[in-house]
């Protein structure tokens, strides 16, 4: 399951051994895999501060998850036909989201923990809104393009009433710098053919003779040429409609021509350049989190390697990808890892409200093992942890009740601290 618990007890005797309950009972029923979830000493300060840093934490908690999952998005849009490939773009630090949430270890050199708490709550939001507005005009600069491109394109793949005629005409087909003579295109049903050749000089007068020529044709009928002479040529276009042959209005311009053919070589130039189906992804079977844990690197920094995994490996992965999918999954890396530790320090916070001070909780995540067995893993933690809470482990809570400092709703209040991780982006 891509679904992860993150739950806290006090760290006293009485809880440690709960904890270690839980482990065994949740170990024999094969309900879930709990590892230790190492949280940093912070700097408390005051209680109202705390419930003041709930609230925003709980938003901020909501943003970053919507945040990561457009860029997720985002590298699916860009991707287009390369889809397979879209989850071995989408990594924390080089390693993939399962492997660094249970993993997590919290990143000291960005987010300095000396720092009073609310400037480390800060920090983070800054870099989210910094990368939600980055994202939000590159991606506006590429669907332009793309909008723009697709349009080109239907015009290319239309029929003959609604394509450009810029790839199928030539100057040859055409009567061209004289005064007295015009070339007009006709579109003339399958079944009309014959009719076309036997009618068309005798539409309108000064019909040149044997000047039509079939120049293009699709499922439905053909392209003609037909030479007149320029004063007869609101005439013929009556008599054809009559005849139900369309006169396209296409006038040959060889400088309009050759406009549009670089306007569409340049936009499949551009689009191409933002993603180059070229990607290399972790190399299968790594074991990075084997006996080392990931360590935090400068925001920003190209680098953000994974533990033991050369530079030269890492630098033959951007080869031949474009601009835009290379700064999503930079940044889509710097998201999820504060979205990580947005979750580290909701846990910190909301332990303190509801276990008090001195601070001494333990931080475990579970991951449930499958779907069906969430229920029952459930029934375990509220029986393991109901002298904590006797009526959330009842959940008899009284759905009016509101709870100073915890921004909880009511399914998700339990006897002990509690927050979901859920891995499932594209879901």
């Amino acid at each position: 399951m891509s679904e992860f618990w993150l739950i806290s007890a006090p760290g006293d005797k009485e809880n440690v051994q709960a904890l270690e309950r839980m482990n065994t009972v949740t170990s024999k029923s094969n309900l879930s895999r709990n590892t230790k979830f190492a949280i940093p000493d912070f700097k408390v300060g005051t209680l109202d501060s705390l419930v003041g840093l709930s609230d925003e934490l709980g938003k901020l908690d909501a943003f970053a998850e919507s945040l990561i999952k457009r860029m997720a998005q985002s590298v699916v849009d860009v991707m287009e036909d390369s889809e397979g490939k879209v989850q071995e773009n989408l990594l924390a630090n080089g390693v993939d989201l399962t492997s660094f949430v249970t993993h997590f270890e919290w990143d000291m050199a960005k987010y300095p923990v000396k720092q009073p708490l609310v400037s480390v709550v800060d920090t983070v939001a800054k870099q989210l809104v910094q990368i939600d507005a980055d994202l939000k005009s590159r991606t506006a600069t590429y669907n332009a393009l793309k909008t723009a491109l697709e349009n080109l394109e239907r015009r290319s793949t239309g029929n003959l009433f609604t394509r450009t005629l810029s790839d199928i005409v030539s100057k040859e087909d055409f009567v061209l710098d004289s005064e007295y003579l015009v070339t007009l295109l006709v579109i003339v049903p399958k079944a009309s053919y014959s009719q076309w050749q036997k009618t068309y000089e005798s539409l309108s007068d000064m019909v040149v003779p044997r000047s039509t020529k079939l120049i293009a044709e699709d499922a439905e009928g053909g392209l003609f040429t037909v030479t007149l002479f320029r004063r007869v040529m609101d005439d013929f276009k009556t008599k054809a409609r009559e005849n139900k042959f369309m006169v396209r209005e296409f006038y040959y311009d060889e400088k309009e021509i050759k406009k549009e053919r670089e306007e569409m070589a340049r936009l499949l130039s551009d689009k191409q350049q933002q993603y180059q189906n070229s990607c290399v992804a972790l190399k299968k079977g790594s074991s990075i989190y084997r006996d080392h844990k990931v360590k935090g690197a400068p925001l920003g920094s190209p680098a953000r390697l994974a533990a033991g995994q050369p530079d030269r490996e890492r630098e033959s992965e951007g080869e031949g990808e474009g601009p835009l999918l290379r700064w999503l999954k930079v940044n889509f890396s710097e998201a999820f890892i504060a979205w990580i530790h947005i979750k580290a320090l909701r846990v910190f916070v909301e332990s303190v409200l509801r276990y008090g001070l001195p601070v001494n909780f333990q931080a475990v995540l579970l991951q449930p093992h499958k779907k069906s067995a969430t229920k029952r893993l459930r029934e375990v933690l509220n029986s393991v942890f109901r002298h904590l809470d006797e009526v959330a482990a009842a959940s008899t809570l009284d759905a009016s009740v509101e709870i100073p400092g915890l921004q909880l709703s009511t399914q998700d209040y339990f006897p002990y601290v509690y927050f979901r991780i859920d891995l499932g982006l594209l879901d």
